[in-house]
């Protein structure tokens, strides 16, 4: 199954130059400022992507998903959209979930501690491909700036892996740390589209799994 991996396209979707492959996954901050508008107009250009399946999970710039669920979610015609939850495809077990520790004031953000850790836990055990928008702590998730690089992946996330047996883990959100890593026998993708200075220049991730 070749999956291709995109995150953080922040509407410049269709700046995009996508390969095909069975499964086209957007792994949130799909949007620019979070409109139905630009929902709409996504789910177009997922319509007119060949891959047989796509998924979306929301990021923090997707506001539309967070406080217009029913009319965005209804939008969404052209992808599976995992919130929390699964689909399984050709016997392979993927799970969406957009939650990022709180960073100012966006969309999708929990705490750190018991309230993002909650959302974790319901990551099934047998789960194949874990789609979430942010890194887990210490695995491409460095902000990197000319003065300093900070590392801000979820900690309770890397816990809550410990659990897991994962094929594959794929995210974006941290735009500098794009590229690919694996550790204990997952592979994890950081497939943020845009750069730092929010240029869609990343190329899609393609995964034979």
């Amino acid at each position: 199954m070749r999956l291709v991996c995109i995150s953080d396209t922040h509407s410049m979707h269709r700046q995009v130059t996508v390969p095909d492959g069975d499964v086209l996954i957007h792994a949130g901050d799909c949007l620019g400022v979070g409109t139905l508008e630009e929902l709409e107009d996504l789910d177009n250009w997922f319509s007119e992507q060949p891959h047989r399946h796509k998924i979306l999970v929301a990021g923090n710039h997707d506001w539309c998903l967070q406080d217009e669920p029913a009319d965005a979610e209804a939008l969404i015609r052209n992808a599976i959209y995992l919130r929390d939850c699964g689909t399984e495809i050709e016997g392979v077990k993927f799970w969406g979930s957009p939650w990022t520790p709180v960073f100012f004031d966006w969309a999708f953000n929990l705490t750190r501690g018991p309230a993002i850790a909650e959302r974790w836990a319901k990551i099934p055990a047998d789960t194949d491909v874990l789609i979430t928008h942010g890194p887990p702590a210490g695995i491409l998730d460095q902000v990197i700036t000319a003065t300093h690089s900070q590392a801000v992946g979820c900690d309770d996330l890397a816990r809550e892996l410990e659990r897991l047996t994962l094929k594959m883990h794929l995210f974006g959100h941290i735009h500098e740390s794009y590229g690919q890593q694996t550790v204990n026998d997952c592979l994890f993708v950081n497939a943020s589209t845009c750069t730092g200075s929010y240029k869609p220049l990343n190329p899609p991730i393609v995964v034979d799994l």
